[in-house]
């Protein structure tokens, strides 16, 4: 399994202190995100794959330095936004999954027929001609996820893909998660998805406050989440 190491990590924006992690290791294949919206899981994520780089401290993924190889890592390392929207940029599925195989070279007509295999190993063979605009939400998540599939990262982060999508497509593309062999990091507020993880962190105003397994750490948060919302409520 690929490692993922902090070292003395800190980022700061506008002079402002917006995370630190002083050391962190995460081998594990399911890694959970969780925390309030602003307490820094997203920044955490772009440090793993190089959008985002630390002002001080070191950050080593599938031993690659982000810094001395940001240029290397994303062979290394796939990324789904949380708006597939964002993320999107070709009209047709079998284009969007084929263009990281031919950024890196390979002939058109070797990444079509990779393109095809990967559609019909994960039952969707159907996909590759139709347009992206015409596909639902979770088809275009999975369309995402698929294209960085292709070009086989040992590591998959994610920031909140299942966040706008109805219940029986959130828990369909749970399942096809949960069955990747690529070590998955995901921000998400699914816990029902994050007990299935093998070790969650809960940032908390750009610092880890708890990490280990979902039991501990997921009521831990839930519980600290209803006593806020009680004291929202009580001073209103």
């Amino acid at each position: 399994m690929s490692a993922i190491i902090f070292e003395q990590v800190s980022v700061r924006r506008a002079g402002r202190p917006v995370l630190a992690v002083p050391a962190l290791r995460l081998d594990e294949q399911r890694v959970g995100l969780i925390g309030d919206n602003g307490s820094g899981k997203s920044t955490l994520l772009r440090l793993m794959n190089g959008l985002l780089l630390p002002t001080h401290g070191q950050v080593t993924v599938a031993g690659l330095e982000t810094v001395r190889h940001r240029k290397q890592l994303p062979a290394a390392v796939g990324f789904v936004f949380q708006n597939p929207d964002h993320q999107l940029i070709f009209p047709t599925v079998g284009e969007e999954i084929a263009f990281g195989l031919t950024e890196r070279g390979l002939p058109t007509a070797q990444a079509r027929r990779q393109v095809s295999a990967l559609l019909e190993r994960h039952g969707c063979a159907e996909l590759a001609d139709r347009n992206v605009n015409e596909l639902s939400g979770g088809q275009k998540q999975f369309v995402c996820i698929l294209a960085m599939l292709v070009t086989e990262p040992s590591i998959l982060l994610m920031d909140e893909p299942l966040s706008s999508l109805d219940l029986p497509t959130r828990l369909r593309l749970s399942r096809r998660v949960m069955a990747l062999t690529q070590q998955v990091v995901m921000a998400s507020h699914d816990f029902e998805l994050l007990r299935e993880f093998d070790r969650v962190l809960w940032l908390d105003d750009g610092r880890i406050r708890l990490d280990g397994r979902p039991a501990d750490v997921l009521p831990a948060y839930r519980e600290h989440a209803a006593l806020a919302a009680a004291g929202e409520v009580a001073a209103s």
